[in-house]
This record gives C-alpha cells, sequence and structure tokens, in this order.
C-alpha cells in the first residue's frame, strides 16, 4: 500500500531544499528519471530540469516556503494535494494543487500542477 501523505510531505520537502546537492538526493529519491512536470508556466522533463526549475523558484522567491495544506488524497498510483507558497508567518499569496503519477516502486513519474491563487504582479 503507498503512503500518500508520505509521498507529498517528501514532494514538498523537496520543493522546499535550498542546498543543491541534497535536493538533488531528494528528486532521486522521490521523482523517476524520465519525470514529467506541467503547470501553467513550465513544461519539463526529466529529474535534471526538475531541480532547475525548483531552483528558479527559490531564486525569484526567495525565502518562501511551500507547505501542504488539507488533506492528501490518493488512489491506485496517484495521489492529489494542496499547498501553499509564501513567506512564513503571513498570508500565503499562491495556492495550489498537485496530482502525482506514481510508478510501481511509488517514484513520481508525472506531475500535474494547478494554481487556484497566483500574484499578477
Amino acid at each position: 500500500m503507498v503512503d500518500f501523505t508520505k509521498i507529498a510531505a517528501g514532494y514538498i520537502e523537496t520543493f522546499n531544499e535550498t542546498d543543491a546537492v541534497r535536493r538533488k538526493q531528494l528528486i532521486d529519491n522521490l521523482f523517476a528519471t524520465d519525470v514529467t512536470y506541467v503547470d501553467p508556466r513550465a513544461a519539463i522533463e526529466g529529474q535534471e530540469n526538475l531541480d532547475a526549475m525548483i531552483a528558479g523558484v527559490h531564486t525569484e522567491f526567495p525565502d518562501w516556503s511551500f507547505e501542504l495544506t488539507g488533506t492528501v488524497d490518493g488512489h491506485h498510483d496517484q495521489a492529489r494535494f494542496t499547498w501553499s507558497l509564501g513567506p512564513a508567518g503571513e498570508e500565503p499569496p499562491v495556492l495550489g494543487f498537485d496530482v502525482v503519477n506514481l510508478d510501481a516502486h511509488g517514484a513520481i513519474t508525472a506531475v500535474h500542477g494547478f494554481f487556484d491563487r497566483i500574484p499578477t504582479a
């Protein structure tokens, strides 16, 4: 049985990691080599590109962090969860949810990201 909450928590941990070496280890442990990631701002393939995208988020939003919000929901080989992104202790300006697909070993093979709220400036 897949622990979808653990997968989502690992995903958020990976996206929050600012140390490049540690983030690479997290990506290697959680994501398939040929992972795909699609959201309204990005469409990428592969662990290396995922790592670069996450590093870009840290550059664009320094000192902001992701948090899981709500309950993680999953069945078969997919899970969905909501998240927020913003400065600690403040109302997060970015809200969204992701749907992830998993392989037979629990590695994330695809991410489908959606924004519920994003700054317009």
